[in-house]
Order: structure tokens, then sequence, then C-alpha cells
């Protein structure tokens, strides 16, 4: 089983992303990623294993 959230705007992705993703991070994932763009970049993709503190560490 998996939870999606996505966004479209022009604000900062990311932070939109993680909060959506905490509403699902009791059904017990185990796993989370993000994949955000600019418009004109290839994606970003950031993965991580466990609890979703672990995607949110420093880099995002």
């Amino acid at each position: 089983m998996c939870g999606i959230v996505g966004f479209t705007g022009s604000q900062q992705a990311a932070p939109v992303l993680l909060s959506g993703l905490s509403k699902l991070e009791y059904r017990g994932y185990d796993s989370a990623g993000l994949a955000v763009r600019d418009g004109e970049s290839l994606a970003e993709v950031v993965k991580a294993t466990g609890k979703l503190k672990n995607l949110a560490g420093p880099a995002v």
C-alpha cells in the first residue's frame, strides 16, 4: 500500500509535501521519497527509509 501527495504552485514544494506525508505516516510506511522540479531543470529526487524525519533531515 502507498500514499501519494502532490502539489503544484509557486511556493516551496518540499514543506507542503512533507506536511502531507506526515499525515500519512501513521499508516506504518517504512520509507518515503520526494521528487521536486522547478519547471526548468530535471526533478530532484530524495529518498529515505524509516520515519519521515529521516527524509526531512538537513537536506530539505
